[in-house]
């Protein structure tokens, strides 16, 4: 998909919104790593400096996240539920690290809990993914 020229929009945005796109169709699922901005440039016919534009304003919007030197990749578009939150608060709080649940107190540290694991997880995936990449090479240069 080259940017429309009957699309008023900039071509960052056009590009953003068939990654958003993409996304919500499930085409691009959670921890999935998205196309290098080289592969963007290509596909969409943008320079660089757009293709980057286009990866913010999803990055923003929280669609996807980047990992320093591995890439980006497709975050968990739901976010944590009442129902989640509630579980974590109640392993929190049996672990004994959150004395009382109903504070607010209580609510940021939770937070803050998943928060961190979100960001382990999503280094851990980066690291799938490169390894994935790498046995697949191996795999390849045996076969040749």
């Amino acid at each position: 998909m080259t940017p429309s020229t009957h699309d008023a929009r900039p071509p960052y945005q056009q590009a953003a919104e068939a990654i958003r796109a993409e996304i919500k169709a499930g085409k691009l699922k959670p921890g999935e790593q998205l196309p290098s901005h080289r592969e963007l440039q290509e596909r969409f016919g943008i320079a660089n400096m757009t293709a980057r534009s286009a990866l913010r304003v999803l990055r923003e919007e929280g669609l996807i996240y980047t990992v320093q030197g591995r890439g980006s990749y497709v975050a968990d578009v739901v976010g944590p539920s009442n129902e989640v939150m509630g579980v974590v608060s109640g392993l929190v709080v049996q672990a004994g690290k959150v004395p009382d649940p109903d504070s607010a107190e209580a609510d940021g540290a939770v937070i803050e809990t998943l928060q961190a694991v979100r960001d382990q997880l999503r280094a851990l995936n980066a690291e799938v993914q490169t390894l994935k990449r790498e046995v697949a090479e191996l795999k390849a240069r045996q076969d040749s």
